[in-house]
Formats: structure tokens, sequence, C-alpha cells
């Protein structure tokens, strides 16, 4: 059995997703970041850094194993798997790429723009011009990336998009004002966030620790 320590926001949500994808049984439980759950030293335990997602594998290689950064875990529920991640050569490469760079620049920076934006009950126009900026930037590299394959990876579905759907649907709803302008203007990116929203898994994963 896995179990799932996670909660409803865009890291949180790509664990669940491939969990749905691969069918394999697991159990949610949920974090609640706004009453500061996983500060508990319980968590801690678990993750490190006291941020969702965690999960942990009854059936790991020695034993339970817990592992904390939802690019990991996609990662390893796709290595032990065989799914989602090719076993060897350039899709391999190439969904690891678009995996760390959505853990390194796509979430931060919407991240960001969110908090100032959005969340900030006051607003720092310089902070918020900053991380809007950066957000069109990366999208457009999403834009062109999706206008010459059908998937980040290539030919095929993978855990990259896995990685980048809950964030780039984001940008679509809770940040859709200040990317607006962005969003228009790129139709590869739209094409990629209907074939993937319509995927039963995602749509199932996207609700896991909903109340």
């Amino acid at each position: 059995m896995i179990h799932l320590y996670t909660w409803t926001t865009p890291n949180g949500r790509k664990p669940a997703i491939l969990l749905e994808e691969l069918g394999l049984p697991y159990t949610v439980h949920p974090v609640n970041i706004g009453k500061d759950e996983q500060f508990a030293p319980d968590f801690l335990t678990l993750s490190p850094n006291n941020k969702i997602p965690a999960i942990v594998d009854d059936a790991g290689p020695e034993g339970p194993l817990a592992i904390f950064e939802s690019g990991a875990i996609l990662t390893y529920l796709a290595e032990t798997s065989g799914r989602f991640l090719a076993p060897a050569g350039p899709a391999r490469y190439a969904a690891l790429e678009w995996l760390h760079w959505q853990v390194g620049g796509l979430g931060p920076m919407l991240g960001q723009l969110g908090f100032f934006a959005v969340r900030s009950p006051e607003k720092a126009p310089l902070a918020i011009e900053r991380f809007t900026t950066e957000a069109d930037r990366l999208l457009g590299v999403m834009e062109r990336r999706l206008a010459a394959v059908p998937y980040l990876a290539g030919a095929d579905y993978s855990i990259a998009d896995i990685a980048c759907y809950p964030w780039t649907l984001a940008a679509t709803s809770f940040l859709k004002e200040p990317l607006a302008a962005s969003l228009e203007t790129k139709p590869a990116l739209r094409r990629w966030l209907d074939a993937v929203g319509a995927r039963p898994a995602v749509q199932t994963g996207m609700t896991v620790a909903e109340a």
C-alpha cells in the first residue's frame, strides 16, 4: 500500500494524478497546510522540509520507504511501475528535463506570482511585474515546445506532463487575471491542457484531498 500525504495545491496533486494513472492502491492522508499541519512532528519524520507531498511505500525495495519532494515521488513511482518514464534513451532524458524545469522554474515562479498578485493583501507592483514577466516567459517556453510535439517529452504522455499540468491549469484559473494576455497567445498550450485534462485519471487526481 502507498500512503500519500498531500493537500489541494498543484504540487500536492501531482503524485495523486500519477497514482490514478497507474491504478495503484493508495491511502490519502490530508495535510492541511492552512492549519500548519505540515509542521507536525510526525510529518517532519516523512518530509524534513515540512512540505507536501510525501509518500510512504509499504512495499519499498528494502521495506517501507518514505519519499518527499514531488519530483522524486513521480520519478520513483514511474521507475518502479515501468510507466510514464522511458527506461533509457532521449525520451527518458526529455521527460526528466521538463520535470526538473517545472520543479525549478514553472512552479516557483507561478507560486511567487500567486502570492504577490493574488494572496497578499498589500500589493507590490515591482514584484508583480517581475513574476508576471517571468511567468509569461516560461509559458512561452511551453508553447514553443508544444507547438512542435504532442507532449512535453515528445510523442508520449509522461511524468513531465503530470508535473506541469496542475501548475499550468492554475495559470488559467487562480492566476487568470495577471496572465490573461499571455494565455490568449498560446494555442498549443491550450491544446495540451485540453488533452491532458480529458484523461480520467487526471480528473480524479485533481480532486484528491478535497473536502
